[in-house]
């Protein structure tokens, strides 16, 4: 990790890094389908954060960059910085952000924040996490973090897509956490992968809140319905996802929790565009 003065790579003539933002170096691109892709960059060696929190990135490619939110998919202990991220042919950021390669640079505010965090849960006995598309990346930053594990017993990462295709990121973190030499000790007969798909045929059809309200999603996992009393929950997505994942948990008993009062479950409400 270092915080030597960049060389700021596709920046207009005359650009200036702005206060409170660091500019950092793309180190590595990998694209999974024509709408998903993840990108890694340097990290700032004074850049401290929790696993789960996102940040304000944006490209140097004018006077006054677009910045947007987008969680920090690495664990707070990788020397690097991971993100997932979806592509927008005409979003202000992803438009652009899409095309990076490795050596290009990203401007990423220095105040990292989210809920998305273990100190937003009381302690509890299974922490589900439920994610759509691109909603997976802070639970990428958790489950490879060693404290999660010291806190839950069980950890279900479920995440649910609209194609087969949109699940390789997810099942490649998965499987890279149980084989990882540091947290793969942790991870080992805890964490679990439960994926479903919306509109293809797969092993496990449907979005998560029918799997919950119907119970089928308990009765795959072998699991008692979610309480209170034991289960805690983390929800990342779509406003619409974040808003129905949610009144399912209230139903089960459960009430959101924030960093400054923790409870039984916490929502997302960063967005990327």
């Amino acid at each position: 990790m270092s915080d030597i003065e960049p060389i700021v790579q596709g920046a207009p003539a005359g650009f200036a890094i702005p206060a409170g933002v660091f500019a950092q170096t793309v180190t590595s691109v990998e694209h999974y389908t024509d709408r998903l892709f993840k990108f890694r960059i340097t990290r700032p060696g004074s850049f401290r954060f929790r696993s789960g929190e996102f940040v304000m990135i944006g490209l140097p490619n004018a006077e006054k960059p677009v910045y947007r939110a987008y969680s920090i998919a690495s664990p707070s202990w990788d020397e690097e910085i991971e993100f997932y991220s979806i592509k927008v042919p005409d979003g202000p950021l992803t438009g652009k952000l899409q095309k990076i390669q490795p050596g290009d640079t990203v401007l990423m505010r220095k105040k990292p924040t989210g809920t998305l965090v273990n100190d937003a849960l009381l302690p509890g006995k299974r922490l589900y996490m439920f994610s759509t598309g691109t909603g997976i990346a802070p639970f990428a930053s958790l489950i490879r973090d060693p404290e999660t594990y010291e806190k839950f017993d069980e950890v279900i990462l479920t995440h649910t897509c609209r194609e087969v295709a949109e699940l390789a990121y997810g099942e490649a973190l998965v499987k890279g956490v149980l084989e990882d030499p540091l947290v793969g000790e942790f991870a080992a007969g805890r964490l679990r992968r439960y994926a479903t798909v919306t509109r293809q045929d797969y092993g496990r059809r449907g979005r998560i809140t029918d799997l919950m309200t119907s119970g089928k999603l308990f009765e795959d996992l072998g699991v008692p319905v979610i309480s209170p009393d034991a289960d805690r929950g983390m929800i990342c997505g779509s406003m619409a996802m974040l808003q129905e994942t949610k009144t399912v948990l209230e139903g089960f008993g459960l009430a959101e929790g924030a960093n400054s009062k923790p409870d039984t479950f916490v929502v997302e409400r960063a967005f990327v565009g």
